[in-house]
């Protein structure tokens, strides 16, 4: 990259020296200008390649062997600059990877202090024991509250208008209602034919003797 380029755009070679007051995103802005600049150059030197390549080839159909030489002789030149541009640019682009990646690295850190500084003004303000306390004194409201809920929601006198005997009694004889209710729904039950049954009796019986008999 020609010398007077980085002259131009950092303004090297001057006698005020302001590269101590430069900010990080002056930087990054110079280095961007920069990359711009050298972008087209590379596009220019590109052209000039391939005219010369062209010409070469001309000259040489024509038998102007000087002439194609002549035109090589330029190509090769104008390759060799093209070729120390690509690296300047790969050099300017690291350069200004590092600087952004350093610039945001501060604001991070930047933003993070002031957090900090933000709680540790928060946290002056409190003190643990004092959060214990009010801890304790919500726990004990709570209690208190809850006592009174149920002081309230208690009927009056309800002690001495029911006792236990006398509603375990009243549930037995809900009880009994409840099955006297039911035997009500399900009705008498079918006469049962006393004859089937009795002959299916002496049936079973003379078969119990007949086997009675056989044992013997």
């Amino acid at each position: 990259m020609p010398i007077n380029a980085f002259q131009r755009i950092f303004d090297f070679g001057s006698k005020k020296d302001d590269t101590k007051n430069i900010s990080s995103s002056d930087a990054i802005k110079r280095l961007s200008d920069v990359e711009e600049m050298l972008n087209k150059k590379q596009q220019h030197l590109e052209s000039q390649i391939e005219e010369e390549k062209t010409t070469a080839i001309r000259c040489s159909k024509q038998g102007n062997k000087r002439g194609a030489l002549m035109a090589l002789k330029r190509k090769k030149k104008f390759e060799k600059t093209l070729l120390q541009l690509d690296g300047t640019l790969t050099t300017l682009e690291t350069q200004r990877e590092y600087l952004q990646n350093a610039s945001t690295n501060m604001d991070v850190l930047h933003v993070m202090r002031q957090a900090a500084s933000a709680l540790k003004k928060t946290n002056q303000n409190l003190d643990v024991d004092q959060v214990h306390d009010l801890m304790d004194d919500l726990a004990e409201q709570h209690s208190v509250a809850e006592e009174i809920a149920n002081a309230i929601s208690s009927p009056i006198g309800s002690s001495d208008l029911y006792n236990d005997a006398d509603l375990e009694r009243e549930l037995e004889l809900l009880g009994e209602e409840e099955i006297k209710d039911d035997m009500m729904k399900i009705g008498p039950l079918p006469d049962v034919p006393i004859q089937t049954t009795t002959i299916k009796t002496n049936n079973q019986s003379e078969e119990l003797r007949q086997l009675e008999a056989w044992a013997q």
